[in-house]
């Protein structure tokens, strides 16, 4: 090839497999001079439809030329969620393409072609392709409009060629689990026997839409009978002789026990007694359901171990967060919203005692994100982290159950003297908890598998 030799490169998209429908296979021009970058931001240079494409990052890899004749280009993944893979292998920071490299964004995700021609500077001619200009980084831009003379039978019904994709892209199953709590929470209306089924009701559904929230930042699968099954071992641990032996521990023979309604104590000495009253003690509590299936899994074969046990931080954060909605529930709907009520009751009747209820247990349950998941998501981080790095394993551990003990107990104290403080503790502790979960999605060993919520949109 001599000097006077120039190159240009393409990529050309492939059609996504298992998609019904005709799907146009679109070729991209790459600069000589400046980036292109490729993912669901309408910003990107190739946009990525956000309804197909879930997997991509909203900028997910970046193709970048090199300065040198003749020109070559580099591919860099963007720090995406699912990684970026060339020729089936995951790709760790920046990689030069080669002609016929095969370019896939996430697992199973959009897949491109790389190919280049060279030329001399006379030739004029050049493939057919869509050029990406400043003007074009819309996708509408890039997609040539759909005839208007026919319509497809998938089209007139979307149902037959999508139901595979709503169970898969999260659509379904939540709205199905609202209608199925609404009309519940319809049909008791107007019973006041059935005034403590309903908040039961409206306590599970937010619960489960906190959880899910956490879930999703997570990205990491995890059966859901595992995560069920880890709040309901702690409600049974909670209903059995452990409790009675953990308050007796942490609250007498330790100094937590907690103020009476008459006593007067500085915020120190409150701080201290909540570090060990609620703090150590109930982390303690809801981390046995994690401790659980950490040893359980290391009994069992893969694939078991894996689904049930601890392998990396975000299982621990998923059933850290598991145990702390079902302590939640238990607590709220076993202690507090009762004894409001009653108390309620006693003054102004049945009816303002149930609404009293009601007004404590959506603030409560709510919270919990900010509150009870936030701790021990935090600490589970740190039991997911010491699997990871067994030599400090203790260290970790340490280092996880303080910290989050102090957390708790800050929250319990600020609680006590100003509500203004009390959010501001309540945003920190829920800042601690999403620093741990995007720390636990870069140490993923599984990262490239996983699906991801981004917080915000990248600059």
């Amino acid at each position: 090839m001599s000097g006077n030799e120039l190159n240009e490169g393409f990529l050309r998209q492939l059609p996504r497999k298992g998609v019904a429908g005709q799907q146009l296979s679109h070729c991209y021009s790459l600069s000589s001079t400046q980036e292109v970058v490729i993912g669901r931001d309408p910003k990107c240079d190739i946009v990525l439809d956000s309804v197909l494409y879930g997997m991509v990052s909203r900028r997910h890899a970046a193709i970048r030329p090199l300065p040198q004749q003749p020109v070559s280009w580099l591919l860099c993944d963007l720090n995406s969620a699912n990684g970026t893979f060339v020729n089936g292998q995951c790709l760790h920071g920046c990689q030069e393409l080669q002609e016929g490299d095969r370019i896939t964004l996430g697992h199973n995700g959009a897949e491109f072609i790389f190919e280049c021609q060279n030329h001399q500077p006379t030739q004029l001619s050049s493939p057919p392709l869509i050029s990406i200009t400043p003007e074009s980084q819309n996708s509408s831009n890039l997609t040539p409009p759909p005839s208007d003379q026919a319509v497809s039978f998938s089209q007139l019904f979307p149902i037959l060629s999508t139901g595979r994709d709503l169970t898969s892209k999260a659509y379904l199953i939540p709205g199905i689990l609202t209608v199925i709590f609404v009309v519940l929470m319809f049909a008791t209306v107007g019973q006041p026997e059935a005034a403590s089924f309903n908040q039961i009701l409206v306590a599970t559904y937010l619960a489960g839409a906190a959880y899910y929230f956490v879930y999703q930042l997570c990205g990491k699968h995890k059966p859901w009978w595992v995560l069920l099954g880890t709040a309901l071992t702690t409600v049974l641990i909670l209903l059995g002789p452990i409790l009675p032996l953990f308050i007796y521990i942490f609250r007498n023979l330790l100094p937590g026990r907690f103020p009476t309604a008459i006593e007067s104590v500085s915020f120190p000495e409150l701080l201290v007694r909540m570090f060990f009253g609620a703090g150590l003690m109930e982390e303690l509590l809801k981390a046995l359901p994690v401790l659980g299936a950490y040893f359980l899994g290391r009994r069992l074969h893969s694939p078991w171990r894996e689904r049930l046990g601890v392998w990396e931080p975000l299982d621990g954060i998923l059933l850290g967060t598991a145990a702390a909605v079902g302590f939640t529930l238990f607590e709220t709907l076993g202690q507090y919203v009762p004894e409001m009520a009653r108390n309620a009751a006693f003054q102004t009747g049945q009816g303002a005692g149930q609404l009293v209820g009601l007004q404590l247990l959506i603030p409560r349950i709510l919270g919990s994100v900010a509150g009870h998941m936030a701790y021990s998501g935090y600490l589970g981080y740190f039991i997911g982290l010491s699997v990871l790095k067994p030599r400090k394993r203790w260290q970790i551990l340490g280092v996880g159950y303080f910290s989050a003990a102090a957390l708790h107990a800050l929250w319990n104290s600020t609680g006590l003297v100003s509500g203004l403080l009390l959010a501001g503790v309540g945003v920190l502790s829920y800042a601690f908890l999403t620093a741990a979960i995007l720390k636990a999605r870069a140490l993923s060993p599984t990262r490239s598998q996983n699906f991801a919520t981004r917080f915000l949109k990248r600059p």
